[in-house]
């Protein structure tokens, strides 16, 4: 069972609800210690002066601020230690708004709240039904490690989903922090049809157990490999030469594609539920008719037909 990380009281108005903060989420990633080559002797990391060259004492160690040409703001802990939140057990909803409001690019990282002793349990339970029911989003600070967050509290089955999120100086505007970006009249209006069109035939329902971190499972079966005592040998793939593709002639190949596995097991595994397999076979039929269709050349249509289009 996971361990609480936080513990504090969720207040609305003057309701206050217990709580435990527990991970959502495990990290799965596969992590390596250094060695030097042919001992079994780790490798440390020392901090070490630059100019010198010798190991400085961690008490001994102080903060700077890079004002950029050399200069540096020094700040000790007591300075930065003024300037922290203050320390609190408790998470102010201050608004309730609409999920869909809400830009994914904003979300963090991902907990779960229960409740915490006794008396907790009905009123966790009533703002659960009462933001279902609503369907809004409870938006709140939370004061944890020494740091402020911005937090965005849902219901997520029995429980209470917190999710820690960026403040909206830290997120980057796409339209002025990326280099110029193409224009909507940069495509035709036949190639936006047969996209939409490969779009609906590759169409599924959401299943996250379908999707595996490919990487990590090869690397762990490398290791159990070695550590059977099995030699590993090595083959590197052939490089692919690079095909400069007619985005048209890409977008029919795709769609033929499609077609021809759009009635079956959905993609990643087998065994789908015949409602999903109908649901694809007929965008499937669709995009197979498409495409043939799509190989005739084009005929000019009239400018209502093409404004309605699209």
């Amino acid at each position: 069972m996971a361990r609480t990380i936080w513990k504090g009281a969720l207040s609305f108005g003057l309701v206050n609800i217990p709580v435990g903060l527990y991970p959502a989420t495990s990290d799965k990633s596969i992590h390596f210690n250094q060695f030097e080559e042919g001992t079994s002797d780790r490798i440390r990391y020392k901090k070490v002066n630059e100019r010198t060259g010798e190991e400085v004492a961690q008490d001994q160690i102080v903060r700077g601020f890079d004002l950029g040409g050399g200069e540096y703001v020094i700040m000790t802990d007591e300075e930065l230690e003024s300037a922290e939140p203050k320390k609190s057990r408790q998470v102010e909803i201050t608004d309730f708004v609409d999920q869909q409001d809400i830009d994914p690019v904003y979300f963090r990282s991902s907990y779960y709240l229960a409740p915490e002793g006794a008396g907790a349990d009905k009123a966790y339970a009533l703002l659960r039904q009462a933001m279902a029911e609503s369907d809004r989003v409870a938006i709140a600070t939370l004061v944890m490690r020494n740091k402020e967050y911005l937090v965005a509290i849902r219901p997520e089955g029995d429980a209470l989903a917190l999710h820690t999120m960026y403040f909206s100086d830290e997120v980057r505007q796409p339209g002025q922090d990326l280099p110029e970006l193409p224009e909507e009249n940069e495509v035709s209006d036949r190639e936006l049809s047969m996209a939409q069109l490969l779009i609906e035939s590759m169409q599924n329902d959401w299943d996250p157990a379908r999707y595996h971190d490919t990487h990590r499972e090869k690397v762990e079966a490398l290791i159990e490999e070695k550590r059977q005592g099995h030699e590993i040998v090595l083959q590197a793939p052939p490089e692919q030469p690079a095909k400069v593709v007619d985005l048209m002639e890409a977008l029919n190949a795709s769609i033929a594609a499609a077609a021809g596995t759009g009635a079956k097991a959905p993609r990643g595994g087998t065994g789908g539920s015949s409602r999903t397999s109908s649901k694809r076979a007929a965008p499937a039929k669709k995009a197979a008719k498409s495409a043939k269709a799509a190989k005739q050349p084009a005929r000019a249509k009239p400018a209502a037909a093409r404004r309605k289009a699209s």
